[in-house]
């Protein structure tokens, strides 16, 4: 069941394989390749592609940042061959919590648990803030006006000077849209499948037609030159920008590890969990490149520099694409919504996996009869998603978002190199190509994108994960089954 002792107790691999084969009986079966990508696509491709692109060019690459999203997803690429190796090797729904359990012990795993909590269930609380604010804004384009006490948080959070009270009242739409997704999400995968696939083809088709709508008003001039010279201050323009571009647009990459959380739904994990991580990624990276291209191609990147780059752009394409704006908005509601719905997901699918291993309470780690998903986990982050999101502005976590996100891809990476040489011999269904370098590669660059993070945010790491610690020393422990099976045999 598990080896070696304190903190550092591991779970065997081939008590992974047998939990798997057993959970064959539990959440149905109903993902494939297609559903998975779809999915993934749903996570990745939300507002950052929107919102992101503007600002990064604007302020840091210029047209380069064509390149910044090459590097990033460069990164993000590394970090999804690792992940398709392990979760072709155990496909378990607890995604890098599970590979950590497995290669550096228990508590190595609590922290990477504790941090994807951080990823999932606080990217889906400030993504449902940003949904309210254009849904709000799409009403009012109607003539709904939603009173801003009931739309926006009754708390802001400035470096300079602190927390302060807005004057309103809770985030109404962010906590309805919660709500609705959670619902679904715990009545079943395959209904969650099926709304996530029709918000991708909506947004997907959105971009569609802002690239042939404005492919034709590309003006290659505002293309060159492609690396503006550097102002003589790092990260401005020039080579340094074309990289800071690369750390500002990494947000637009994380979510397709969410996929990692959902081994045990699928009908063939080996086979269909690489093919929708992998596949996700390098469709959006397509995608991210033609819109951004397109952008660019049609105004200066020196007008972009604001939170709606696309209505920008569309604005220059003349008075006659002014219904354009609409379709666009639409496209980011779309896209947040799919955002909320797979963190969402996956968060209860970690949550699901811990409990199982007694690490939190044992309810977490029921399953309904009637849904046949994890009910009391789903419920579980949903209300505090819905609390979070009604309570808190939009900006508080991201960086925190991206920290976890960070955290986990290192420990997968090198999770990689661990297995490899500790058991050389284990049928690996996929492997990643060319290691060590791949992923000592991805190690390395996730480090140096954590070391590159504000200094408040490092500060709210700790906290968090100070109070991780606090829950596993306090509680984990003591309920921990590896920990039980080994002082059964001793």
């Amino acid at each position: 069941m598990a080896k070696e002792n304190g903190l550092f107790i591991k779970k065997s691999i081939k008590s992974l394989l047998d939990e798997a084969q057993a959970s064959s009986h539990g959440m149905k079966r109903s993902l494939g390749a297609v559903t998975l990508t779809a999915m993934g696509i749903g996570a990745i491709i939300g507002a950052g592609i929107f919102v992101l692109t503007g600002p990064a060019a604007a302020q840091y690459a210029g047209p380069g940042i064509l390149l910044s999203f090459i590097f990033a997803a460069m990164i993000c690429v590394f970090a999804a061959l690792c992940y398709a190796e392990f979760a072709s090797l155990i496909p378990i729904s607890g995604s890098a919590y599970t590979y950590a359990y497995a290669t550096m012990g228990e508590f190595t795993a609590w922290v990477i648990g504790w941090g994807l909590t951080m990823e999932y269930l606080f990217s889906a609380s400030t993504v449902a803030v940003g949904w309210s604010a254009y849904f709000s804004s799409i009403l009012r384009d109607v003539g709904i006006i939603i009173p801003e006490a009931f739309a926006s948080a009754p708390f802001s959070y400035e470096i300079a000077t602190g927390w302060a009270k807005t004057g309103t009242m809770i985030n109404i739409p962010a906590m309805i849209i919660v709500a609705l997704i959670g619902g679904l999400v715990a009545v079943g995968i395959r209904a969650a499948a099926t709304f996530n696939n029709l918000m991708v083809i909506v947004k997907l088709g959105a971009i569609a037609l802002f690239v042939a709508c404005g492919a034709a008003f590309v003006n290659f001039d505002n293309l060159t030159p492609f690396i503006p010279a550097n102002t003589g201050t790092f990260g401005e323009f020039g080579w340094s920008g074309v990289l800071r571009g690369a750390g500002v647009v990494f947000f637009a990459f994380i979510g397709f590890d969410a996929l990692s959380t959902m081994a045990q739904e699928c009908r063939n994990p080996q086979k269909h969990l690489p093919i929708g991580m992998i596949g996700s990624l390098g469709i959006s990276t397509v995608v991210y490149m033609v819109i951004g291209f397109v952008l660019l191609g049609i105004v200066s990147y020196t007008m972009l520099n604001v939170p709606d780059p696309i209505t920008v752009a569309v604005n220059a394409l003349g008075s006659s694409y002014v219904w354009l704006r609409f379709v666009i908005k639409l496209a980011i509601l779309a896209g947040l919504t799919s955002v909320v719905l797979v963190m969402i997901l996956g968060q209860s699918r970690i949550f699901y996996t811990m409990s199982k291993d007694g690490l939190l309470p044992k309810p977490m780690a029921k399953i309904s009869d009637r849904y046949q998903t994890p009910f009391l986990s789903t419920v579980l982050v949903t209300v505090v998603c819905m609390l979070l999101a009604g309570i808190f502005p939009v900006g508080i976590l991201g960086q925190l978002t991206c920290m976890g996100a960070l955290l986990a891809f290192a420990i997968v990476c090198f999770g990689i190199l661990v297995l490899r040489y500790k058991q050389p011999t284990l049928h690996r269904p996929f492997k990643t190509p060319f290691v060590p370098w791949i992923p000592l590669a991805g190690t390395l660059a996730c480090i140096i994108q954590m070391i590159a993070l504000p200094g408040v945010t490092w500060v709210q790491f700790v906290i968090w994960m100070f109070i991780g610690c606090v829950i596993y020393f306090g509680y984990s422990v003591r309920h921990s089954k590896a920990r039980a099976a080994l002082m059964k045999k001793k």
